[in-house]
Protein backbone atom coordinates (compact mmCIF):
# COMPACT_ATOMS: atom_id res chain seq x y z
CA UNK A 1 0.00 0.00 0.00
CA UNK A 2 2.48 2.39 0.87
CA UNK A 3 4.66 1.71 -2.42
CA UNK A 4 2.11 2.31 -4.53
CA UNK A 5 1.03 5.70 -2.48
CA UNK A 6 4.67 6.23 -2.70
CA UNK A 7 4.64 5.75 -6.91
CA UNK A 8 1.52 7.71 -7.57
CA UNK A 9 2.81 10.34 -5.52
CA UNK A 10 5.80 10.67 -7.42
CA UNK A 11 4.49 10.50 -10.67
CA UNK A 12 2.05 13.78 -9.69
CA UNK A 13 5.03 15.25 -8.14
CA UNK A 14 6.21 14.91 -11.69
CA UNK A 15 3.69 16.01 -13.84
CA UNK A 16 3.39 19.12 -15.73
CA UNK A 17 1.57 20.83 -13.04
CA UNK A 18 4.02 20.28 -10.01
CA UNK A 19 7.64 19.99 -12.35
CA UNK A 20 8.84 18.81 -9.15
CA UNK A 21 11.77 16.96 -10.48
CA UNK A 22 12.72 15.06 -7.76
CA UNK A 23 13.92 11.80 -9.32
CA UNK A 24 16.08 11.35 -12.21
CA UNK A 25 14.98 7.97 -12.28
CA UNK A 26 12.49 5.13 -10.45
CA UNK A 27 11.20 1.64 -11.94
CA UNK A 28 7.98 0.83 -10.85
CA UNK A 29 8.20 -2.81 -11.28
CA UNK A 30 11.13 -3.06 -8.98
CA UNK A 31 9.83 -0.69 -5.83
CA UNK A 32 6.62 -3.24 -6.06
CA UNK A 33 8.74 -6.27 -5.90
CA UNK A 34 10.58 -4.99 -3.07
CA UNK A 35 7.45 -3.75 -1.12
CA UNK A 36 6.17 -7.48 -1.83
CA UNK A 37 9.12 -9.50 -0.04
CA UNK A 38 9.12 -6.98 3.13
CA UNK A 39 4.79 -7.26 3.49
CA UNK A 40 5.95 -11.30 3.43
CA UNK A 41 8.55 -11.17 5.89
CA UNK A 42 6.06 -8.73 8.01
CA UNK A 43 3.07 -11.39 7.51
CA UNK A 44 5.40 -14.27 9.18
CA UNK A 45 6.69 -12.12 11.62
CA UNK A 46 9.80 -11.57 10.71
CA UNK A 47 11.32 -8.01 9.55
CA UNK A 48 14.49 -7.60 9.29
CA UNK A 49 14.79 -4.64 11.58
CA UNK A 50 13.09 -1.36 11.86
CA UNK A 51 14.00 -0.22 8.28
CA UNK A 52 12.71 -3.14 6.62
CA UNK A 53 9.92 -1.92 4.29
CA UNK A 54 11.06 1.65 4.90
CA UNK A 55 11.43 3.93 1.58
CA UNK A 56 14.73 5.55 1.28
CA UNK A 57 15.80 7.04 -1.87
CA UNK A 58 19.58 7.36 -3.18
CA UNK A 59 21.61 10.26 -5.01
CA UNK A 60 22.38 10.06 -8.30
CA UNK A 61 26.14 9.54 -7.74
CA UNK A 62 25.91 6.53 -5.46
CA UNK A 63 25.82 3.11 -6.90
CA UNK A 64 22.20 1.27 -7.02
CA UNK A 65 21.00 -1.37 -8.93
CA UNK A 66 19.09 -1.56 -11.50
CA UNK A 67 20.30 1.79 -12.14
CA UNK A 68 22.65 3.82 -14.00
CA UNK A 69 24.59 6.18 -12.20
CA UNK A 70 24.20 9.31 -14.03
CA UNK A 71 25.80 12.14 -11.77
CA UNK A 72 23.47 14.55 -13.08
CA UNK A 73 24.73 14.25 -16.08
CA UNK A 74 23.77 12.29 -19.39
CA UNK A 75 26.77 10.47 -20.45
CA UNK A 76 28.87 9.32 -17.21
CA UNK A 77 26.65 5.96 -16.99
CA UNK A 78 27.79 5.67 -20.92
CA UNK A 79 31.92 5.69 -19.31
CA UNK A 80 31.07 4.23 -15.78
CA UNK A 81 28.75 1.18 -15.31
CA UNK A 82 27.09 0.31 -12.57
CA UNK A 83 27.31 -3.28 -11.38
CA UNK A 84 26.73 -3.17 -8.09
CA UNK A 85 25.29 -1.30 -5.31
CA UNK A 86 27.37 0.57 -2.90
CA UNK A 87 28.64 -0.56 0.34
CA UNK A 88 26.49 2.46 2.08
CA UNK A 89 23.07 0.65 -0.32
CA UNK A 90 23.75 -2.42 -0.30
CA UNK A 91 23.55 -2.48 4.22
CA UNK A 92 20.30 -0.40 3.58
CA UNK A 93 18.99 -3.24 1.58
CA UNK A 94 20.30 -6.16 3.86
CA UNK A 95 18.27 -4.01 6.54
CA UNK A 96 15.01 -4.41 4.21
CA UNK A 97 14.86 -0.93 3.62
CA UNK A 98 13.04 -0.46 -0.28
CA UNK A 99 15.77 1.63 -2.59
CA UNK A 100 12.80 3.95 -4.24
CA UNK A 101 14.89 5.79 -7.26
CA UNK A 102 17.59 7.63 -8.07
CA UNK A 103 17.10 11.61 -7.11
CA UNK A 104 17.82 14.65 -8.86
CA UNK A 105 21.34 16.80 -8.35
CA UNK A 106 23.41 19.11 -9.61
CA UNK A 107 25.06 17.79 -12.17
CA UNK A 108 28.53 16.74 -11.34
CA UNK A 109 27.70 18.16 -7.69
CA UNK A 110 29.75 20.85 -9.18
CA UNK A 111 27.44 23.59 -7.91
CA UNK A 112 24.91 24.64 -5.07
CA UNK A 113 21.83 25.75 -6.82
CA UNK A 114 20.19 21.94 -7.22
CA UNK A 115 19.29 23.31 -10.85
CA UNK A 116 19.75 20.52 -13.63
CA UNK A 117 19.69 21.37 -17.36
CA UNK A 118 18.80 17.84 -18.23
CA UNK A 119 16.40 16.72 -15.25
CA UNK A 120 15.24 20.02 -14.00
CA UNK A 121 15.48 21.98 -11.49
CA UNK A 122 14.49 20.18 -8.18
CA UNK A 123 12.26 22.56 -6.48
CA UNK A 124 11.85 23.44 -2.66
CA UNK A 125 8.63 21.80 -1.50
CA UNK A 126 7.78 24.82 1.12
CA UNK A 127 7.77 27.35 -2.46
CA UNK A 128 8.16 26.22 -5.73
CA UNK A 129 9.55 28.78 -6.98
CA UNK A 130 12.68 28.70 -4.10
CA UNK A 131 15.70 26.25 -5.08
CA UNK A 132 16.25 23.69 -2.84
CA UNK A 133 20.38 23.96 -2.78
CA UNK A 134 23.11 21.40 -4.09
CA UNK A 135 24.55 19.22 -4.59
CA UNK A 136 22.24 16.32 -2.90
CA UNK A 137 19.38 19.02 -4.13
CA UNK A 138 16.57 16.11 -4.98
CA UNK A 139 17.11 13.73 -1.60
CA UNK A 140 16.78 16.47 0.85
CA UNK A 141 13.32 17.61 -1.40
CA UNK A 142 11.80 13.93 -1.47
CA UNK A 143 12.37 14.05 2.24
CA UNK A 144 10.74 17.44 3.12
CA UNK A 145 7.67 16.44 0.71
CA UNK A 146 7.13 13.19 2.86
CA UNK A 147 7.85 10.83 0.19
CA UNK A 148 10.91 8.92 1.88
CA UNK A 149 11.54 8.81 6.03
CA UNK A 150 15.15 9.21 5.06
CA UNK A 151 17.10 9.58 1.78
CA UNK A 152 21.26 9.36 0.70
CA UNK A 153 23.03 12.10 -0.27
CA UNK A 154 26.48 13.12 -0.78
CA UNK A 155 28.52 16.12 1.02
CA UNK A 156 31.39 17.64 -0.71
CA UNK A 157 31.23 21.22 -0.31
CA UNK A 158 28.31 21.48 2.03
CA UNK A 159 25.52 18.82 -0.31
CA UNK A 160 24.00 17.65 2.22
CA UNK A 161 23.62 20.10 5.03
CA UNK A 162 22.64 22.78 3.16
CA UNK A 163 20.10 21.39 1.01
CA UNK A 164 18.89 19.93 4.07
CA UNK A 165 18.71 23.39 6.05
CA UNK A 166 16.41 25.31 3.14
CA UNK A 167 14.41 22.29 3.22
CA UNK A 168 13.78 21.90 6.63
CA UNK A 169 14.69 18.37 7.00
CA UNK A 170 17.65 17.04 9.41
CA UNK A 171 21.19 16.53 7.64
CA UNK A 172 23.81 14.22 8.76
CA UNK A 173 27.38 14.03 7.74
CA UNK A 174 29.67 11.77 9.37
CA UNK A 175 33.67 11.98 10.10
CA UNK A 176 35.15 11.06 6.53
CA UNK A 177 35.44 7.92 6.20
CA UNK A 178 33.08 6.81 8.87
CA UNK A 179 30.58 5.46 6.55
CA UNK A 180 32.68 3.51 3.54
CA UNK A 181 32.95 5.40 0.01
CA UNK A 182 33.29 2.03 -1.99
CA UNK A 183 30.67 2.70 -4.66
CA UNK A 184 30.28 6.37 -5.40
CA UNK A 185 31.54 8.51 -8.02
CA UNK A 186 35.09 9.50 -7.34
CA UNK A 187 34.55 12.82 -8.00
CA UNK A 188 35.69 14.72 -4.58
CA UNK A 189 38.16 11.75 -2.83
CA UNK A 190 39.29 14.08 0.19
CA UNK A 191 36.62 15.87 0.73
CA UNK A 192 33.59 13.81 -0.35
CA UNK A 193 31.40 12.06 1.85
CA UNK A 194 28.38 10.09 2.08
CA UNK A 195 25.59 11.64 4.40
CA UNK A 196 21.77 11.40 5.08
CA UNK A 197 19.15 13.58 5.03
CA UNK A 198 16.45 12.68 7.21
CA UNK A 199 13.06 13.79 8.96
CA UNK A 200 14.22 13.12 12.52
CA UNK A 201 17.26 13.17 14.14
CA UNK A 202 16.04 9.61 15.23
CA UNK A 203 15.94 8.58 11.65
CA UNK A 204 19.18 9.55 10.80
CA UNK A 205 20.43 7.37 13.80
CA UNK A 206 19.13 4.64 12.48
CA UNK A 207 20.16 4.81 8.97
CA UNK A 208 24.24 5.64 10.31
CA UNK A 209 23.69 2.54 12.57
CA UNK A 210 22.66 0.88 9.24
CA UNK A 211 25.80 2.07 6.54
CA UNK A 212 29.00 2.98 9.63
CA UNK A 213 31.55 0.53 9.61
CA UNK A 214 34.41 -0.66 7.79
CA UNK A 215 34.21 -2.24 4.33
CA UNK A 216 35.02 -5.58 5.84
CA UNK A 217 36.89 -7.80 4.22
CA UNK A 218 38.60 -6.15 1.63
CA UNK A 219 38.66 -2.64 3.36
CA UNK A 220 42.70 -1.87 2.56
CA UNK A 221 42.21 1.88 3.75
CA UNK A 222 44.86 3.09 5.82
CA UNK A 223 42.38 5.01 8.12
CA UNK A 224 41.61 3.63 11.42
CA UNK A 225 38.46 4.16 12.34
CA UNK A 226 37.07 4.08 15.98
CA UNK A 227 34.77 1.55 17.40
CA UNK A 228 30.86 3.23 16.28
CA UNK A 229 28.97 4.60 19.47
CA UNK A 230 25.49 5.00 18.99
CA UNK A 231 23.84 7.56 21.58
CA UNK A 232 20.20 6.14 23.50
CA UNK A 233 17.78 9.06 22.15
CA UNK A 234 14.86 7.90 24.34
CA UNK A 235 16.14 8.06 27.94
CA UNK A 236 18.32 10.82 27.29
CA UNK A 237 18.50 13.29 30.04
CA UNK A 238 19.68 16.40 28.22
CA UNK A 239 19.97 18.77 31.97
CA UNK A 240 22.47 16.11 33.08
CA UNK A 241 25.18 16.70 30.81
CA UNK A 242 27.56 19.72 31.16
CA UNK A 243 27.89 20.46 27.31
CA UNK A 244 30.44 23.59 26.09
CA UNK A 245 29.29 24.96 22.78
CA UNK A 246 31.97 27.01 20.76
CA UNK A 247 30.39 29.90 19.12
CA UNK A 248 32.61 32.85 16.75
CA UNK A 249 30.44 35.75 17.31
CA UNK A 250 31.50 37.21 14.41
CA UNK A 251 31.53 34.86 12.01
CA UNK A 252 27.87 33.33 13.74
CA UNK A 253 26.13 36.70 12.83
CA UNK A 254 27.85 36.73 9.51
CA UNK A 255 24.14 36.32 8.13
CA UNK A 256 20.53 37.67 7.09
CA UNK A 257 18.86 39.06 10.65
CA UNK A 258 16.33 36.33 10.74
CA UNK A 259 18.49 33.61 10.23
CA UNK A 260 21.15 35.27 13.05
CA UNK A 261 17.99 35.86 15.18
CA UNK A 262 16.45 32.42 14.99
CA UNK A 263 19.94 30.54 15.66
CA UNK A 264 20.94 32.78 18.26
CA UNK A 265 17.92 32.04 20.06
CA UNK A 266 18.10 28.47 19.82
CA UNK A 267 21.63 28.51 21.42
CA UNK A 268 20.17 30.07 23.92
CA UNK A 269 17.65 28.03 24.39
CA UNK A 270 19.96 25.30 24.85
CA UNK A 271 21.75 26.59 27.78
CA UNK A 272 18.34 27.72 29.27
CA UNK A 273 16.74 24.72 28.92
CA UNK A 274 19.86 21.64 29.45
CA UNK A 275 22.33 24.87 31.27
CA UNK A 276 24.72 23.54 28.63
CA UNK A 277 27.55 26.29 28.00
CA UNK A 278 28.51 28.75 25.52
CA UNK A 279 32.32 29.40 24.95
CA UNK A 280 33.38 31.96 22.86
CA UNK A 281 35.97 31.30 20.43
CA UNK A 282 38.01 32.68 17.44
CA UNK A 283 38.67 30.36 14.19
CA UNK A 284 41.38 32.43 12.09
CA UNK A 285 41.51 32.72 8.31
CA UNK A 286 38.44 31.40 7.93
CA UNK A 287 38.19 32.81 4.27
CA UNK A 288 41.95 31.21 3.32
CA UNK A 289 40.21 27.72 4.14
CA UNK A 290 36.83 28.39 2.23
CA UNK A 291 39.54 29.39 -0.78
CA UNK A 292 41.65 26.64 -0.09
CA UNK A 293 38.61 24.25 0.18
CA UNK A 294 37.47 25.76 -2.92
CA UNK A 295 41.14 25.08 -4.49
CA UNK A 296 41.11 21.23 -3.12
CA UNK A 297 37.64 20.42 -4.52
CA UNK A 298 37.74 21.74 -7.80
CA UNK A 299 41.13 19.98 -8.48
CA UNK A 300 39.69 16.83 -7.41
CA UNK A 301 36.74 17.08 -9.45
CA UNK A 302 38.65 18.54 -12.39
CA UNK A 303 41.64 15.58 -12.01
CA UNK A 304 38.59 12.82 -11.94
CA UNK A 305 36.75 13.45 -15.01
CA UNK A 306 39.54 15.18 -17.12
CA UNK A 307 39.55 11.37 -19.37
CA UNK A 308 36.20 12.06 -20.06
CA UNK A 309 35.56 15.67 -20.97
CA UNK A 310 37.23 15.46 -24.39
CA UNK A 311 33.93 13.53 -25.81
CA UNK A 312 31.70 14.54 -23.27
CA UNK A 313 32.16 18.49 -22.83
CA UNK A 314 29.16 19.57 -25.52
CA UNK A 315 27.18 18.11 -22.96
CA UNK A 316 27.69 19.55 -19.72
CA UNK A 317 25.33 22.45 -18.61
CA UNK A 318 27.00 25.92 -19.21
CA UNK A 319 27.55 26.32 -15.58
CA UNK A 320 29.58 23.12 -15.03
CA UNK A 321 31.50 24.00 -17.68
CA UNK A 322 32.40 27.55 -16.61
CA UNK A 323 32.97 25.27 -13.22
CA UNK A 324 35.80 23.38 -14.77
CA UNK A 325 37.14 26.08 -16.82
CA UNK A 326 38.16 27.42 -13.46
CA UNK A 327 39.43 24.47 -11.95
CA UNK A 328 41.46 23.78 -15.15
CA UNK A 329 43.49 26.70 -14.23
CA UNK A 330 44.69 25.47 -10.69
CA UNK A 331 48.64 24.14 -10.77
CA UNK A 332 49.87 21.51 -8.63
CA UNK A 333 51.61 23.94 -6.35
CA UNK A 334 48.42 25.78 -5.36
CA UNK A 335 47.10 22.33 -4.43
CA UNK A 336 50.04 21.51 -2.09
CA UNK A 337 49.74 25.17 -0.62
CA UNK A 338 45.90 24.35 0.53
CA UNK A 339 47.15 21.22 2.05
CA UNK A 340 49.26 22.85 4.16
CA UNK A 341 46.55 24.90 5.16
CA UNK A 342 44.45 21.92 5.82
CA UNK A 343 47.00 20.90 8.17
CA UNK A 344 46.88 24.51 9.84
CA UNK A 345 43.43 24.66 10.14
CA UNK A 346 43.01 21.12 11.77
CA UNK A 347 45.31 22.51 14.36
CA UNK A 348 43.07 25.47 14.83
CA UNK A 349 40.19 23.47 15.13
CA UNK A 350 41.65 21.00 18.02
CA UNK A 351 43.10 24.02 20.28
CA UNK A 352 38.73 24.64 20.11
CA UNK A 353 37.90 21.28 20.77
CA UNK A 354 40.68 21.20 23.38
CA UNK A 355 37.57 23.52 25.51
CA UNK A 356 34.30 22.93 24.15
CA UNK A 357 32.80 19.95 22.63
CA UNK A 358 31.23 21.13 19.48
CA UNK A 359 31.17 24.31 17.69
CA UNK A 360 27.61 26.25 16.56
CA UNK A 361 26.97 27.83 13.42
CA UNK A 362 23.63 29.09 11.37
CA UNK A 363 23.52 26.23 8.28
CA UNK A 364 23.36 29.11 5.84
CA UNK A 365 23.98 32.16 5.77
CA UNK A 366 23.32 35.19 3.07
CA UNK A 367 21.96 33.91 -0.05
CA UNK A 368 24.93 35.25 -1.75
CA UNK A 369 27.08 33.30 1.09
CA UNK A 370 24.98 29.55 1.39
CA UNK A 371 27.98 27.35 2.09
CA UNK A 372 29.87 30.01 4.48
CA UNK A 373 29.83 27.56 7.29
CA UNK A 374 29.79 24.10 5.99
CA UNK A 375 33.35 24.33 4.57
CA UNK A 376 35.46 22.92 7.79
CA UNK A 377 33.17 19.68 7.67
CA UNK A 378 34.46 18.69 4.44
CA UNK A 379 37.70 20.74 4.42
CA UNK A 380 38.77 18.74 7.86
CA UNK A 381 37.12 16.02 7.29
CA UNK A 382 34.88 16.94 10.66
CA UNK A 383 31.29 14.97 11.12
CA UNK A 384 28.38 17.92 11.50
CA UNK A 385 24.57 18.06 11.71
CA UNK A 386 21.85 20.63 11.01
CA UNK A 387 18.43 20.52 12.29
CA UNK A 388 15.60 22.76 11.07
CA UNK A 389 14.97 24.86 14.33
CA UNK A 390 12.45 27.83 12.73
CA UNK A 391 10.90 29.75 9.64
CA UNK A 392 12.09 33.26 8.21
CA UNK A 393 9.77 35.59 7.56
CA UNK A 394 8.82 33.95 3.94
CA UNK A 395 7.98 30.87 5.70
CA UNK A 396 11.10 29.23 4.47
CA UNK A 397 13.32 26.76 6.81
CA UNK A 398 15.86 27.80 9.01
CA UNK A 399 18.78 25.65 9.96
CA UNK A 400 21.45 25.62 12.91
CA UNK A 401 24.56 23.48 12.21
CA UNK A 402 26.90 21.55 15.01
CA UNK A 403 30.55 20.31 14.01
CA UNK A 404 32.39 18.00 16.29
CA UNK A 405 35.19 16.68 16.63
CA UNK A 406 36.48 13.57 14.56
CA UNK A 407 34.64 10.37 15.63
CA UNK A 408 32.10 12.49 17.53
CA UNK A 409 28.85 11.21 16.04
CA UNK A 410 27.36 9.63 19.12
CA UNK A 411 27.55 13.04 20.39
CA UNK A 412 26.67 15.22 17.65
CA UNK A 413 23.55 13.04 16.96
CA UNK A 414 22.61 13.37 21.20
CA UNK A 415 23.01 17.39 20.32
CA UNK A 416 20.85 17.49 17.80
CA UNK A 417 17.81 15.41 19.28
CA UNK A 418 18.09 18.12 22.46
CA UNK A 419 17.62 20.90 19.91
CA UNK A 420 14.87 18.82 18.11
CA UNK A 421 13.24 18.43 21.48
CA UNK A 422 13.00 22.10 21.94
CA UNK A 423 12.21 22.64 18.11
CA UNK A 424 9.97 19.74 17.04
CA UNK A 425 6.39 21.55 18.16
CA UNK A 426 7.13 24.59 16.04
CA UNK A 427 7.55 22.13 12.61
CA UNK A 428 5.07 23.18 9.94
CA UNK A 429 4.09 20.67 6.79
CA UNK A 430 5.80 22.77 3.09
CA UNK A 431 3.06 23.36 0.49
CA UNK A 432 3.84 20.25 -1.23
CA UNK A 433 3.40 17.41 1.44
CA UNK A 434 2.55 13.98 0.53
CA UNK A 435 1.45 11.73 3.37
CA UNK A 436 1.72 7.89 2.32
CA UNK A 437 -0.59 6.80 5.33
CA UNK A 438 -3.44 9.25 5.14
CA UNK A 439 -6.25 8.29 3.42
CA UNK A 440 -6.52 11.35 1.20
CA UNK A 441 -3.36 13.00 -0.24
CA UNK A 442 -2.62 16.93 0.05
Amino acid sequence: MVARRFIACVQDSSSPKMKMSFFINYNVEDILTQAAESTLRYERGEPISVLDGVPVAVKDEIDCMPYPTTGGTKWMHKVRQCNKDACCVNRLRSCGAIIVGKTNMHELGAGISGINPHYGAARNPYDKNKITGGSSSGSAAVVAAGLCPVALGVDGGGSVRLPAALCGVVGFKPTFARVPLDGVLPINYTVGMIGILAATVEDSLIAYAAMAGNLVPSDHSSITVPKIDLPLLKSANYTSSDMKIAKYGKWFDDCSDDIRICCSNAVAELSNKYGWKTVDVTIPEIEVMRLSHYLTIGSECSQSIATYLDKNKEELGWDVRVGLSVYGSFHSHEYLNAQKIRNRQLRFHQKIFSIADVIVTPTVGKQTALVRFQIAGNFLGLPAVTIPIGYNKSGLPIGLQFIGKPWSESMLIYIASAMQALCITECKKPEVFYDLLAKEQN
